[in-house]
């Protein structure tokens, strides 16, 4: 956690690479790449710490656990492809672990203890902590995801998804200001709750009768970044970190 002194909170859940000892072994050759990580966000928005804001990120790999899950594995767009707390395919339908090596009831809840507990209570802390300083806090969800997902949506997602669970998550007048922030600029594809409406973060936590929004941005990641290799094009991101810029401006 990077503590900051203005009202915004950026969440991370899905940037983390790294696993716990034996983890890795454990998985099959595809799904020891991390194909699902939510690649180089913390590095697109780097320039939020020097605004004051708060940063939250995991270090360890979604695979492991999704922390944007909800902690009984409810399934967040019923009837819908998805994957789950404990993830046990990846986004290309394929195994995540080797034959035999799935975890089982036990260790699904160990993980939640130890993993999944400890990120929600340092996100509720600073955001009663902000709110306390402020009146109000936004939380940004940030996340970005391949711009084609056959098990998760059909065709080519738009560049830019922002969600607020249709308009529950945050104020109407915040929603129409950052619509009009992705409305301003023609670079960019774009949708307003959409395939990706929000995750569990952006659904519990967004409490705007309280002064508590939150807002989920999907970026695709061909749109700062080389999809088959992962690498991170920096002439790309140019590009996309003044929008961010801007969404954040309206947000603080």
């Amino acid at each position: 956690m990077i503590r900051g002194n203005r009202p915004l909170l950026l969440s991370l859940p899905h940037d983390g690479c790294e696993a716990p000892p034996g983890f890795a072994v454990r998985l099959t050759p595809e799904a020891a790449r991390l194909p699902d990580t939510d690649w180089h966000v913390a590095r697109l928005y780097d320039f939020a710490v020097g605004q004051g804001v708060s940063v939250l990120r995991p270090r360890y790999t979604r695979y492991l656990i999704d922390l944007n899950r909800p902690p009984d594995d409810a399934p967040l767009y019923p009837g819908q492809n998805g994957t789950g707390l404990c993830p046990l395919r990846r986004f290309d339908g394929g195994p995540i672990y080797r034959d035999g090596m799935a975890p089982d009831a036990g260790e699904r809840q160990h993980r939640v203890a130890t993993y999944w507990q400890p990120y929600h209570a340092a996100l509720a802390d600073e955001l009663e902590r902000l709110h306390r300083l402020h009146g109000r806090v936004v939380l940004w969800e940030g996340h970005s995801i391949r711009s084609e997902c056959p098990l998760l949506f059909e065709g080519r997602l738009p560049d830019l998804n922002l969600g607020c669970v249709d308009g529950r998550s945050c104020s109407p007048a915040l929603r129409e200001r950052l619509a009009a922030v992705l409305a301003g600029q023609d670079r960019f594809s774009h949708v307003i709750d959409g395939r990706f409406k929000g995750g569990y973060i952006t659904r519990h936590y967004g409490q705007p009768q309280r002064s508590v929004e939150a807002v989920q941005l999907e970026i695709a990641q061909c749109a700062y970044m080389d999809e088959a290799t992962f690498e991170y094009r920096e002439d790309l991101a140019e590009r996309v970190r003044p929008i961010l810029l801007r969404l954040f401006e309206v947000c603080l």
